[in-house]
């Protein structure tokens, strides 16, 4: 046995004991994290999330998380452990969570079980998610008309929906404001890992990239923009403190409400499956102030923000055509739920291809 998987299996077991030695009367949540709660991104913001619940309901409430679960076999016993030692619902966070869930779900028909951005469901497993391509757009349109070498750049961590939509939504802000607007894409194939992700801010911005964009979760491809000079955004979270002279706004993703919400529903009985895909207008996704530019740059994200928040604007509005030519949307159409969690192609102007498409 590997040394991560030691620690998952370890961390599983504590789990295990906590939840039953814990009050009968308590409701039992467990969360299962891809990442580090110190990754001060993705797994942070969840975390915090977990915190607002314990706050909301305090004694009436057990709260357990296990950190760094790999992708698999790994992700499903640790489910497996937490719904056998007592959880009332469980929280996956991460899109390669969704096969082991949906399997230990059907395990454990008297467990609620959630999936974060996944898309399948039943009885007893949700899904949820956040519109988190709303304050990409928003970003996009910032580095359309902040870059100097009309060269952004993007650190992308796995070709799925959630990631390839937010490429294009990024793209197509700043296509919007800057016809010229080239864009480039590293594939780090990580969620988390420092060092992959700083090398691939640095050699995109070698390439001449002055914007870093990035869906991976540390600071640091946003540490990297400010020790070459150039500028990017926080991912997740509030990331100004690690490099406050490169930061230009940041997604904040505000899942703390929705756990609140989902528990208090377990605790009284409401709790049903569904969808929920949150949204700038109820302040699940939200947005670091606006720094380092100019007034006109900061009015025009300020306006695009609030037209997208009053429903006004919609970045994936046809005509839309894919990069090999075929309409992906009619004019006028706007992309529903369905083709925006299933987005698996890039917008006209990308020159690159989905890797495994």
């Amino acid at each position: 046995m590997n040394i991560i998987k030691s620690i998952v299996v370890a961390a599983a077991v504590v789990f295990s004991m906590a939840v039953g030695a814990s009050a009968a009367d308590k409701v039992k949540v467990g969360f299962v994290y891809v990442g580090p709660i110190g990754d001060h991104g993705w797994t942070y913001r969840h975390d915090i999330g977990r915190q607002q619940v314990e706050e909301a309901y305090g004694d009436k409430v057990e709260t357990v998380f296990v950190e760094s679960v790999p992708e698999g076999p790994d992700a499903e016993r640790v489910m497996r452990q937490m719904a056998k030692g007592g959880a009332d619902i469980i929280f996956a966070t991460s899109f390669g969570y969704m096969q082991s869930m949906a399997k230990v779900a059907k395990e454990f028909p008297n467990v609620k079980f959630e999936h974060a951005t996944g898309y399948k469901q039943s009885e007893n497993m949700a899904t949820y998610g956040l519109r988190l391509y709303q304050a990409r757009h928003v970003q996009g349109i910032i580095a359309g008309m902040m870059t100097k070498t009309n060269k952004i750049c993007y650190v992308a961590a796995f070709p799925i929906p959630e990631v390839i939509r937010e490429i294009n939504t990024y793209y197509l802000g700043a296509k919007k404001m800057n016809p010229d607007v080239e864009i480039m894409i590293t594939w780090a194939n990580t969620w988390y890992n420092p060092g992959k992700e700083s090398q691939a801010a640095k050699v995109m911005m070698a390439e001449g990239c002055d914007m870093v964009a990035q869906h991976t979760d540390s600071p640091a491809p946003l540490q990297a923009a400010q020790a070459e000079g150039k500028l990017g955004f926080g991912q997740a979270s509030d990331q100004i403190k690690f490099a406050p002279k490169a930061q230009l706004t940041a997604t904040i993703d505000n899942w703390g409400p929705y756990y609140v919400k989902r528990v208090g529903e377990v605790m009284n009985g409401t709790w049903k499956t569904g969808d929920y895909f949150g949204h700038m207008n109820d302040d699940s996704v939200q947005m670091a102030p606006f720094t380092n530019m100019p007034a006109d740059v900061r009015a025009q994200a300020i306006s695009i923000k609030d037209a997208i928040r009053n429903g006004e604007y919609f970045a994936f509005t046809g005509p839309l055509k894919d990069n090999t030519g075929k309409i992906q949307l009619k004019a006028g159409e706007i992309a529903d739920d369905v083709h925006l969690n299933t987005m698996m192609y890039y917008v006209e102007g990308i020159n690159a291809k989905v890797p495994g498409n």
